[in-house]
């Protein structure tokens, strides 16, 4: 072994301490990258492949009643490859043993053979029999919710009559991956099902046989979506058809690729946030670390060992921290990369398997970031120190030139000790290392306000949106819109203490170049349940005439502002277009929507009094009585409690995040650590013989340790609110980045956060300081005696 190389290994022992503190920084930004990556990576592959396997749609057509030989007109348009009719019905459910509502969607499968797109996978059980007039299929996330097997029973009110089902299997269709209830914005797998029957069954028992209300297409290599779309929307528009939609708006697959969107941002800007962060202060620390070993850079050189070869022994040791911190890091972070991949799995995305990767890609770019920012750091010291001469290089660094510092000069010397005052001429005469010691633990300050802060705005927005925005208890859905009487008889009901109607049209709006398909929200102008807030989250009284947007889809889809006319395309009843003048933006946190006065809205359908639903606020107690009696009534088809909705966020989406802020959290905690610990040890390293020649001047171990402990805490406390800062630049990052239509962050911190930020900082300080006090106690002051100056 040569000389250079059993010094790089004796000094990587003698500084074992630090090299696994710069070793934490670097594992931290790189479990962050590995992490988010690889969950984004595993997630994308197992969609593609299950959408592959399983014959995902690309086109998909609702309509009210076609007869079966349309089908032939569509599969002959130019660019179809299969065609897949089916019947399909809005179903209330009776679950044993569960009172709460629930709704689900009953469709028709084949009776013999599988289905020619979205075909199913089955977890359990079997498909249902040739003919059967009471088996069906329930989607997995149903029946884990109410521990479902095959051979229970379970009921549904289809077309306003009671039907008993015997559950045969259990499946996931690429249909329903993000199982989420039409209206609805998140998950409620007790509450909401989907089934699977037999074509015959289904068709007999909606009247539907010869016909069907449901359409899928698959599209050949190279067919143009949007012609095909405006071919099945002629065909199908006699049999009331309200748009076909390409796979980009189908409801599940929309709301995946937005959850794989903000996955996408969080595992570019989560981790670039880490790991530049962690990138710095490694060049920061890296470069004093270097700068310590002057000496022996001036020896080596006056034993003629060349710039390349010092450059090279510094740069092995080095990157032998490095790989340890990327190795630590790719190991811990496929670690939580599983965890979170499987989290996502149970609570949000239902694929029947998960293919979960770790390319070398992302191995490789966490190397490349953390090798760059420890090799400049690296380089760049040991040419200062090359520079020298020799025999300059072996000398101790000249002492700073003595002056009066500011605080000397304004005359506050005389209120500090003598400790004190070199604490505080110590920082003034350095101040760029002070500096850069202040950055460093103010970025591991707001790193830790990072990892923390997605909670405290998940729980505003779930303020906003359902205490604040749509405060209804109860919001039913009709099978079809009908008369606003219908709210008189609603309202005189038992427990029902306020009823609104709503009504909800499906709608296509153009401004330019721009369009979205979206819903319009016809509401009460002044009503109290759902309401339209401002940007100041006060109520907004809606005009009469024209339509007040959502903050994100005015500003960031259809880049419109209050005054200009807005094109509605109705996807309803004769289809009218219409052009809506903007009167208003508001503010919304959680998707898009286009609101409306109801009367408006029945006055663009050339309709009477019409309501699609209604918003109820019940009396406290009375909610199972009040559940049993709208079960009954035969045009209810769904309703959805807002503290049910509440509640299925928390276990479903609220998993996600706390466990996403649980690791980042521990990380950041790290990387806090690393870098307040090596600031001590540096510190000590710098200030060894000066502290050492102290003791031998008469200074107890105490006196000393205030000078180095207090110049650690002093700087400690100043970059806490430099810290505070820092974070607050980072999460408005995080909100600009994020921004979706699914929803959108706001820059919220709440006093946790900072408390959370602030205290990592202080008990790694604490710990460093403990951990400097047992070193002060070995200072070698015989080797300071002998030091010739």
């Amino acid at each position: 072994m040569r000389a250079l190389d059993r010094k790089l290994f004796r000094d990587l022992w003698h500084l074992r301490g630090q090299a696994l503190a710069i070793a934490a920084v670097i594992m931290g930004g790189v479990a962050t990258l590995v992490m988010s990556l690889s969950t984004y990576d595993s997630l994308v592959g197992t969609r593609d492949r299950f959408y592959s396997e399983y014959r995902f749609a690309d086109v998909f057509a609702p309509l009210k009643r076609a007869p079966e030989p349309v089908a032939e007109r569509l599969a002959a348009i130019p660019g179809v490859e299969r065609v897949e009719t089916r019947v399909r019905a809005g179903v209330k459910l009776e679950v044993p043993g569960f009172t709460d509502p629930i709704t689900g969607m009953l469709l028709s499968v084949p009776d013999v053979g599988e289905p020619r797109l979205n075909a199913l996978y089955l977890r359990r059980g079997r498909m249902v029999q040739p003919w059967s007039s009471d088996e069906v299929v329930v989607s997995d996330t149903f029946a884990d919710a109410h521990r479902l097997q095959p051979g229970d029973r379970l009921a549904a009110i289809i077309n306003g009559k009671r039907k008993a089902l015997t559950v045969v299997g259990v499946a996931v269709s690429p249909e329903y991956v993000y199982q989420i209830a039409p209206g609805a914005m998140f998950p409620d797998f007790k509450r909401y099902g989907v089934l699977w029957m037999g074509r015959h069954a289904l068709a007999a028992a909606y009247d539907m046989e010869g016909g069907f209300n449901h359409v899928s297409l698959a599209l050949a290599r190279g067919a143009h979506e949007q012609d095909v779309i405006d071919r099945v929307d002629a065909i199908l528009a006699p049999y009331g058809g309200t748009g076909a939609y390409g796979r980009r708006d189908q409801f599940s697959n929309r709301f995946l690729s937005e959850e794989l969107k903000q996955l996408r941002t969080m595992a570019t800007v989560f981790p670039a946030i880490f790991l530049g962060v962690a990138a710095f202060l490694l060049n920061v620390v890296i470069s004093r670390l270097i700068a310590l070993q002057r000496e022996q850079i001036a020896i080596l050189k006056a034993f003629g060992y060349s710039y390349l070869a010092i450059g090279a022994h510094y740069v092995k040791l080095v990157m032998l921290i490095v790989l340890l911190g990327v190795a630590a890091g790719v190991g811990l972070g496929a670690w939580f990369g599983q965890g979170l991949s499987h989290v996502y799995m149970e609570t949000t995305f239902r694929f029947p398997y998960l293919d979960y990767r770790l390319s070398a890609d992302t191995v490789f770019v966490a190397l490349a970031i953390s090798a760059l920012a420890a090799i400049s750091g690296t380089l760049y010291s040991v040419a200062r120190a090359v520079r020298l001469s020799p025999a300059e290089g072996m000398r101790p660094e000249t002492p700073a030139v003595y002056r009066v510092t500011l605080f000397e000069r304004i005359g506050l010397q005389r209120w500090f000790a003598t400790p004190t005052r070199m604490i505080l001429r110590h920082i003034e005469r350095r101040p760029l290392k002070a500096l850069l010691t202040v950055l460093g633990i103010a970025c591991a300050c707001g790193l830790m306000m990072v990892g923390n802060y997605q909670k405290g705005a998940i729980d505003f927005m779930v303020d906003v949106q359902f205490r604040q925005a749509s405060r209804e208890d109860l919001a039913l859905t009709f099978i079809d819109p009908t008369s606003g009487r219908v709210l008189n008889e609603l309202a005189a009901l038992p427990g029902v203490e306020h009823v609104e109607g709503y009504r909800d049209v499906p709608a296509i709006l153009r401004f330019g170049h721009y369009r979205h398909r979206a819903a319009l929200f016809g509401i009460e102008a002044a009503g109290q349940l759902h309401r339209s807030l401002d940007s100041r989250l006060k109520p907004v009284a809606l005009q009469p005439g024209g339509v007040v947007l959502t903050d994100h889809l005015a500003n960031e889809i259809l880049h419109v502002k209050p005054g200009d006319m807005l094109t509605v395309e109705i996807l309803e009843g004769s289809r009218p277009v219409r052009q809506v003048p903007v009167l208003g933006i508001t503010k919304q946190y959680l998707g898009v929507s286009a609101y409306l006065p109801r009367e408006t809205v029945n006055a663009l359908l050339r309709e009477g009094n019409a309501v699609s639903g209604a918003y109820l606020a019940v009396e406290p107690g009375s909610e199972a009585s009040l559940y049993a009696e709208l079960h009954e009534r035969p045009r209810v088809l769904g309703m959805v409690a807002n503290k049910a909705a509440v509640q299925s966020f928390y276990s479903t989406i609220g998993e996600f995040i706390l466990f996403y802020n649980m690791v980042a959290t521990l990380l950041a905690g790290a990387i806090g650590f690393g870098v307040v610990y090596n600031s001590a040890r540096i510190a000590l390293s710098e200030r060894g013989r000066e502290l050492a020649s102290l003791r031998v001047l008469g200074f107890t171990r105490g006196e000393i340790a205030y000078i180095l402990l207090g110049e650690l805490a002093l700087l400690t406390l100043a970059a806490i609110p430099v810290g505070f800062v820092v974070g607050i630049g980072l999460v408005g990052i995080l909100v600009v980045a994020f921004k979706s239509e699914l929803y959108r962050l706001p820059l919220l911190l709440t006093p946790e956060n900072y408390a959370m930020g602030a205290a990592v900082v202080i008990v790694s300080a604490l710990l460093s300081g403990w951990l400097l006090w047992r070193r002060l106690g070995r200072l070698d002051l015989v080797a300071v005696l002998k030091t010739r100056e």
